[in-house]
């Protein structure tokens, strides 16, 4: 079963190279103010989980540069997801307030319309 996991894996992560979304362009002094408000999130995933690949194909689709962390191979990154999350399931996206209060989010599609309503202008997603 984990080779089967391994190819399927492989082919996902081949398929996300090859058919990779251009991001979308935006005027820089936008840009700049969307980066800044990136560095409030942080995506808790596994490489080769199709969620995951589906969340940051999204991300990238909408120009969005989010930290990712790999709960799968990184024990810090999974101890992380646990304590805060809660749970043990990927996608996760932590997202922090002003005053460093953070929420967790599960489930890829609740993840993308997150960013959508927040990042992207009515009509472009």
């Amino acid at each position: 079963m984990s080779i089967i996991r391994a190819i399927i894996g492989a082919i996902l992560l081949l398929l996300e190279a090859l058919f990779s979304p251009k991001g979308i362009k935006r005027n820089p002094e936008l840009q700049a103010q969307i980066d800044l408000e990136t560095k409030k999130l942080t995506l808790y995933q596994f490489k080769s989980c199709p969620f995951c690949v589906k969340v940051r194909m999204a991300m990238k689709k909408r120009s969005l540069t989010i930290e990712t962390r790999d709960a799968k191979r990184s024990d810090a990154a999974m101890a992380e997801l646990l304590a805060g999350g809660g749970k043990l399931k990927v996608p996760c996206l932590k997202i922090e307030d002003a005053s460093g209060n953070a929420t967790w989010m599960y489930e890829s599609s609740d993840i993308i319309s997150y960013l959508d309503n927040r990042f992207m202008p009515e009509g472009t997603a």
